[in-house]
């Protein structure tokens, strides 16, 4: 288990360190000098030159590069130049409404599409097996950004039980409480978990009903298992490799993606901070936020290997 995990963090710190190189060259490559952007058209070149060297921006792109990470390393923010605030701490105010969306959805995604996978996976090809196949289909079919339109228009304007957009906050100090928080979140995980949930039901329906063909089934229900017994307790757990690698690319992708759905409902989230950060050509916060995204998704990826070897220790020993 040690040189498994030694394995792996060598390749997240490897991936990690590849990714910056991209984000970095990425946003060098785009046409256009920050400062005039921030200025103005009717900006005077040496004006513009006096907001690059107090930016740094006329430092040879290697430096600024070894700058940048060397400041990531020691935890140092850059100052964004929209808001004239460290991105740390921009970024960090936005997670607290992506993260909890994220941890939401992510849980109605799991709960729905396991109970639903299973309970098709166990009446396969009868009338349940088929009524969550069409269920997954439409969920599939939706964009996620229409279904929140409908869930406003119903559980906002018509029903009035929650409010149509917009983020109290977690505190009383910020005009809010834990249980208003929540239910902002409500409605935008609702329209996330949907389209998750049809294709992790389909994955886990799929990779049971395989599980199901396997000797181990039928030599646990000799021994007198009832079926539940064995689908819960036997059949899942071998059916969740697959199940696992979804559930790691849903999460990222649920933080990373969420850009439209946070503009529908109005949240300050990270989706809308990278959207004015780039409106804004604010590049510095646009660096950090992408950084910080792409660290997202290769530490889920992490973890999911760090599951597998949990999950199954056939692994741990191929890689031991």
């Amino acid at each position: 288990m040690p040189s498994f995990l030694l394995q792996r963090l060598a390749s997240f710190a490897a991936t990690l360190a590849v990714a910056s190189l991209v984000v970095f060259a990425v946003l060098e490559l785009l046409p256009g000098r920050p400062a005039e952007v921030m200025l103005g058209d009717t900006a005077t070149p040496e004006a513009v030159a006096a907001l690059e060297a107090r930016l740094g921006l006329d430092r040879p792109a290697p430096l600024r590069y070894l700058s940048w990470v060397g400041g990531l390393l020691r935890g140092e923010s850059a100052t964004s130049y929209a808001y004239d605030t460290p991105t740390f701490e921009l970024i960090a105010e936005r997670l607290q409404v992506s993260l909890p969306l994220a941890l939401l959805a992510m849980m109605l995604t799991v709960v729905v599409a396991l109970a639903a996978g299973v309970y098709a996976a166990a009446h396969h090809r009868r009338a349940g097996d088929t009524g969550v196949m069409l269920l997954s289909q439409l969920g599939l079919s939706i964009p996620n950004f229409w279904l929140a339109i409908l869930l406003i228009l119903l559980f906002a304007v018509q029903l009035q039980w929650v409010g149509a957009g917009g983020f109290p906050g977690w505190t009383e100090g910020d005009g809010g409480s834990l249980g208003a928080g929540l239910a902002a979140l409500l409605l935008p995980a609702l329209s996330l978990a949907a389209v998750q949930a049809a294709i992790l039901a389909r994955v886990t329906r799929s990779s049971v009903l395989e599980a199901l063909r396997e000797d181990y089934v039928r030599t646990a229900r000799a021994k007198g298992l009832s079926r539940s017994q064995v689908l819960w307790g036997h059949v899942l757990r071998n059916a969740m490799i697959p199940v696992l690698t979804i559930m790691g690319l849903q999460f990222a992708n649920l933080i990373t993606g969420a850009i439209i759905v946070e503009n529908v409902f109005v949240l300050p989230g990270i989706g809308r901070l990278v959207f004015q950060a780039i409106a804004n050509r604010d590049l510095v916060l646009v660096r950090d936020v992408v950084m910080l995204l792409a660290a997202v998704v290769v530490l889920v990826n992490f973890v999911v290997d760090v599951l597998y070897a949990v999950v199954d220790p056939r692994l741990r020993r191929a890689t031991s």
